[in-house]
């Protein structure tokens, strides 16, 4: 009797596959480099009484982080071209850590540059790890089902944006002034764990994504050996805009999250730095993480660029009541914007590699590259609302718009 093929799910392919273990080790790395980037809106705020910088000027914080992305996603797509995901891994959580240690030396100089430096280096093994997590949890299962587990990763990368902002709120704001060590102890934390996964990731078997697998899980485009000429990148309009949506949804994310402890506080002046962080922990990064686990199980019932084009459309209302400032309303409309948006750079991300084929790690760079839209956006808010807080919003509500345009277009070409 023929051997019966077990029935496809989420993790195990037709042939009866299963790449669960290999999904969850991936998926660690979501919830490290999320509380990374937790942490960054602690330090914005933190910098601003500690180094006497103007909100703008506290944008630095994350135009070094996001920079890197810049500057560190082709190169990392190359190494991973030459070396395969897992010693991108490798690197990448080098970088990390070596980022996180080099905190320690940064507090004897009493200066921003120094924390500056560190953070650009972690950022660019965050690039690393992005460039090879983000593609190889999509491809880890069924093609059909490579959106819904990238949100389900995410997910996880929520749960890091919880507790980055929580534990760094705890650590950095409970300090005293004169305790000058107060920023590099969440970051040796986060470097020891870091530490110990690259130890675990050194010995554990990861199956490494070949160009023929690719193909299966994006068809499109074949390889360039196959004979067919190969679109380029820049030539594919539904790809383009991709990129330019990923870019603006990094703009907004990064400036809402970097002010939301300004906007928060500004709005009741009783509310403390510690009790904002926690704010912004339990309640905005919460309903993030809430997002991105209900959007990976809607998406089994609903295609994934109808419910970005819904999602846009609400984040943008939200954003218009917190522009506004009508007292406790503005404010539960931006820890609802957290809920919104969640599921835009995964849903992004996937619907950008859709049709990539062989081409699928130089677009994953290019998608990743676009993450420098965070790099700008918190010093142009800060500048816009030096005086206001709520003002600066307005560039986040122009950026939704264009996501709610891409979302549309998605929905067009799909229905022709």
């Amino acid at each position: 009797m023929p051997t019966q093929q077990k029935k496809p799910s989420l993790f195990r392919t037709a042939d009866g596959k299963s790449f669960l273990l290999p999904f969850i080790f991936i998926t660690s790395l979501f919830l490290l480099w999320g509380f990374a980037h937790g942490l960054l809106d602690v330090l914005n705020k933190h910098f601003q009484g500690a180094f006497t910088m103007s909100k703008a000027e506290s944008g630095l914080v994350q135009f070094v982080t996001y920079i890197a992305y810049f500057l560190m996603a082709l190169p990392a797509g190359h190494f991973m071209k030459r070396f395969g995901y897992k010693k991108g891994i490798l690197c990448g959580l080098a970088l990390f850590g070596l980022g996180s240690f080099a905190f320690i030396p940064a507090v004897m100089f009493h200066s921003a540059t120094p924390f500056l430096v560190a953070l650009f280096i972690i950022a660019c093994g965050l690039c690393f790890l992005e460039t090879a997590a983000n593609p190889y949890s999509t491809i880890l299962g069924p093609p059909e089902s490579g959106a819904q587990r990238l949100n389900l990763s995410q997910s996880f990368n929520g749960l890091g944006w919880i507790l980055g902002p929580l534990i760094g709120g705890m650590l950095i704001f409970n300090a005293g002034e004169e305790d000058s060590f107060a920023l590099a102890r969440p970051y040796i934390l986060i470097g020891i764990v870091v530490a110990l996964v690259m130890l675990l990731f050194c010995f554990i078997r990861l199956p490494e994504i070949k160009t023929e697998v690719i193909r299966e899980a994006f068809p499109g485009d074949a390889n360039s050996d196959s004979g067919t000429p190969v679109i380029p990148l820049y030539k594919r309009p539904s790809f383009v805009r991709a990129v330019i949506a990923q870019c603006c949804y990094c703009a907004a994310q990064t400036g809402i999250f970097s002010f939301f402890i300004n906007y928060v506080t500004e709005m009741d002046p009783k509310i403390s730095n510690v009790q904002a962080s926690q704010f912004l922990a339990f309640g905005g990064m919460a309903l993030f993480m809430l997002g991105r686990l209900s959007g990976s199980f809607t998406m089994r019932w609903t295609r994934p660029h109808n419910l970005l084009l819904f999602y846009s459309l609400a984040s943008m209302f939200c954003m218009i009541l917190v522009i506004f400032s009508i007292g406790k309303v503005s404010l539960y409309a931006l820890y609802i914007t957290f809920f919104f948006m969640s599921i835009m750079f995964p849903t992004i991300f996937a619907l950008g590699l859709e049709g990539m084929g062989g081409q699928t790690k130089k677009a994953s760079s290019y998608l990743v590259m676009s993450v420098a839209g965070g790099a700008f956006s918190p010093m142009l808010m800060g500048y816009i609302g030096e005086d206001d807080m709520a003002i600066g919003f307005i560039i986040p509500l122009l950026a939704f718009a264009y996501i709610l345009y891409f979302a549309f277009t998605c929905r067009t070409t799909k229905e022709k």
